[in-house]
This record gives C-alpha cells, sequence and structure tokens, in this order.
C-alpha cells in the first residue's frame, strides 16, 4: 500500500515539475492576448480537459507508443514512455496541463498590466518584466495552480491505464491499484488504506490551495 502511495506522489509531482514551464509559456500569452489565435490556443489546451481519460491516454498511445516513429525513436535512445512509469508521468502532466493553464493564466491577469507597461517603459524586455514585475505578484496564485494540477495527477486513472498500463512497482499508482485490489476477494482492508490516504492527500492540496490564494488576493490588494 505504501508502494503506491509514495509512487502516486513521485508520478505527481514530476508530472506537475514537468508540465509547468511548458504551462508558463502558454499561460503568459493567453493571459495578455486576444488575438484569434489566442483562442485557437486555448481550445486545444482544453481538450484533455474536456476529452474522456480513455480516448486521451488513447491518443498519447497512438503517439508514443513502441510502433509509432516518435515512441520508437525514444526507445532507441533507451527512454521508455508506453507500459513504463514515464508513461504515467506523461499522461498525469497532459491531464492536469489545462487546470494548471487556467490558474495561471488568472494569476497573470490578476496582476495589473499598468505594471508591465511602465517595466517596459523603463527598458526592461519582456523576459525580464514577467521575471522582476509579473511573477513576483502572481506566484501564489500560480502556485496554487500546481497544488491543484498535482492533486488531480494523483487521481488520473484511465489515461494513465491506456498509456502506461498496470505495472506492478512501475505504474501502479493509487487509483490503479484500488482497481486492481478491485478483483481480489479479501483486499478490502488495503482498498480502505488506499481510500483513505488519496482522499487525505486531496484535502490536504485543496486546504494548500485556499491559502495560497488567499494571500495571492492579499498581495494584490482585492480583499482586504
Amino acid at each position: 500500500m505504501s508502494g503506491s502511495i509514495l509512487l502516486s506522489l513521485g508520478i505527481g509531482a514530476m508530472a506537475t515539475l514537468f508540465s509547468l514551464p511548458f504551462a508558463v509559456l502558454v499561460a503568459v500569452p493567453l493571459a495578455r492576448s486576444r488575438a484569434p489565435w489566442a483562442t485557437a490556443l486555448q481550445t486545444l489546451v482544453w481538450l484533455p480537459l474536456v476529452l474522456p481519460p480513455a480516448v486521451t491516454g488513447y491518443l498519447l498511445l497512438w503517439l508514443l507508443g513502441p510502433r509509432r516513429p516518435l515512441g520508437s525513436l525514444l526507445l532507441r535512445m533507451g527512454i521508455p514512455v508506453a507500459f513504463d512509469r514515464l508513461g504515467a508521468v506523461v499522461a498525469a502532466a497532459v491531464v492536469g496541463f489545462p487546470l494548471l493553464v487556467m490558474f495561471l493564466v488568472l494569476a497573470i491577469r490578476s496582476v495589473d498590466p499598468r505594471l508591465s507597461i511602465v517595466s517596459r517603459s523603463c527598458g526592461r524586455g519582456p523576459v525580464a518584466t514577467f521575471l522582476r514585475v509579473t511573477l513576483p505578484l502572481a506566484w501564489p496564485g500560480m502556485l496554487a495552480g500546481a497544488v491543484l494540477a498535482f492533486a488531480r495527477a494523483l487521481g488520473e486513472f484511465g489515461a494513465t491505464i491506456v498509456l502506461a498500463g498496470l505495472v506492478p512497482g512501475r505504474t501502479d499508482t493509487i487509483p490503479l491499484r484500488i482497481y486492481d485490489l478491485l478483483a481480489q476477494p479479501g483486499r478490502e482492508g488495503e482498498i480502505t488504506g488506499l481510500v483513505v490516504a488519496s482522499v487525505a492527500i486531496a484535502v490536504l492540496c485543496v486546504v494548500l490551495a485556499q491559502a495560497l490564494d488567499r494571500r495571492h488576493r492579499r498581495r494584490l490588494e482585492v480583499e482586504p
């Protein structure tokens, strides 16, 4: 039981860290632009949120499977994705990506754009302005999104079982382990332990995200 919990925590953390830089690169233009291409990009980002997880997993398997060009190339490089732990990380990252981008966009939009304009007028470039002005003001909200994306990664099942399979010790995260135990009579105690651990972690993540969001609002003087 503890192995699945630790595995889930590790995969959730890796998925969040892996997707965070890409989420920032996507969220910054989405937060500041209203061009037609931004709408198209937003639609693409939200797809994993509205597609059935099994469909998302199948598309990832089609892209990264060992018989596909990209998956075969990665396999020859010693980086197996399908039916391996990395596949569970990729599945969790892709499914949690829309939620992470959504919170990052909200955090960036909450920062007064006039501050960025002033920074640019002082000679700072867009990257320096983001790092010196936007990021220090938005980071609690961004971190809140990362916490919720981590919690979402912990609960991922459909895409993970399609792309990574159920490999004991490598991909049997909490949801997959519960699914496996349901077919084994007399394992109710272990199932209960995993459920309790999952609920406890989820509650902790929600409480932490709410605390970070409140701190973000106080920093921006949105609420007293």
